[in-house]
């Protein structure tokens, strides 16, 4: 679909945006999202680089994975819609968030798990630091842990934690065994999981 991008310098550009990406057919998508490349686009008149956010498809066949991807601009939107009870999809918002959750799944981890843990780090930072607007996100796996960026602690630094992978295996087991136990089902507001849920303003609830 064709899309027009307005720039500060007073151009305005076409740009022609997928409406579905096929990971399996495609994997060269896996790293533009990763390294935050996709969908950026310059512009000609001044070089300054623009990364819209557009509804988007994300197939991954291979992994049994289907996400909607919508703009953080519909985060509203998406709470108050009806729940379709025939999706099959995966709802993440915004691309940092797509980013984060092909992480997850390329190495092989349950979003529900990393949701919760990211949830008690976010605790643990806010306690510390409750004057501070706190962000935490997945960032890789090794054997031995998992590792995640803390924002908003430091003015321009991030904070790495690594928690054991021990720990997470624990927070999987628990999810499995008792799905019902608390964070978990505070993660998940229909076919979206994640920490956004719990930490939405009132008005989004």
């Amino acid at each position: 679909m064709r899309h027009k991008i307005p720039c500060f310098c007073d151009n305005t550009f076409t740009v022609d945006v997928p409406e579905q990406i096929d990971l399996d057919t495609d994997p060269q998508y896996i790293e533009d999202i990763l390294s935050g490349n996709f969908m950026n686009y310059i512009c000609a008149s001044c070089g300054k680089r623009h990364k819209p956010e557009f509804p988007l498809t994300v197939n991954w066949p291979g992994k049994n994975t289907v996400l909607e991807v919508l703009p953080e601009l519909s985060r509203g939107e998406f709470y108050r819609r009806k729940e379709d009870k025939t999706r099959n999809t995966e709802t993440v918002i915004s691309y940092p968030e797509m980013a984060e959750r092909i992480a997850v799944i390329k190495d092989g981890l349950i979003p529900e798990a990393v949701e919760a843990l990211k949830y008690y780090l976010f605790m643990k930072a806010d306690e510390a630091y409750p004057e501070e607007e706190i962000g935490v996100w997945y960032h890789s796996r090794t054997e031995s842990a998992l590792e995640f960026h803390i924002y908003g602690i430091k003015n321009n630094e991030v904070a790495v934690m690594k928690l054991p992978s021990a720990l997470y295996q624990k927070t999987l087991d628990d999810y499995q065994a008792n799905p019902r136990m608390e964070p978990f089902p505070a993660l998940r507001v229909k076919t979206y999981c994640s920490i956004q849920n719990i930490l939405r303003p009132d008005e989004l609830k």
